[in-house]
C-alpha cells in the first residue's frame, strides 16, 4: 500500500532529507559548490509550493508550481553532479533522492498540465 502524502510536507521532507545527505559527501572545491546550490534548489521546491497555495490568481499558481518543477529538475542535475566517491551507501541514498526530486517533477508537471486544462 503506497503512502499518501501531503505535498508540503513531502516537499520539506526533500529539503530535509537533502541536508542530512550533503553532510556525509566528500569534501572538494566542487563538492562545497554543488552542495550549495542542491541545498537553494531543493529548498526552494517546498518554499514556491507553499507560495502557490498562498496565490492570488491562477496565473500566479500555474507560475509558482511551475518554479516548483523548475527547481526539482534542478536538484536532480545537482545531485547527478555531486561526486560520491567510491562510497555505495552514499550513492544509494543519492539516488534515492534523484528518483524522489524526479517524483516530485513529475508531479508538478501533472498540476500544471491539469491547471492549464
Amino acid at each position: 500500500m503506497t503512502k499518501t502524502y501531503d505535498l508540503e510536507e513531502r516537499t520539506a521532507l526533500f529539503a530535509k532529507n537533502v541536508r542530512l545527505f550533503v553532510k556525509l559527501l566528500p569534501r572538494s572545491i566542487s563538492n562545497t559548490e554543488d552542495i550549495k546550490q542542491l541545498v537553494r534548489s531543493s529548498g526552494s521546491v517546498g518554499a514556491n509550493y507553499i507560495e502557490a497555495n498562498d496565490s492570488l490568481s491562477k496565473k500566479d499558481f500555474l507560475m509558482r508550481i511551475k518554479i516548483c518543477r523548475k527547481e526539482a529538475k534542478e536538484s536532480r542535475y545537482w545531485l547527478k553532479l555531486l561526486d560520491v566517491g567510491e562510497n555505495h551507501v552514499i550513492a544509494k541514498e543519492r539516488d534515492k533522492l534523484f528518483q524522489e526530486s524526479t517524483e516530485l517533477m513529475n508531479i508538478f508537471g501533472a498540476i500544471v498540465r491539469k491547471t492549464e486544462k
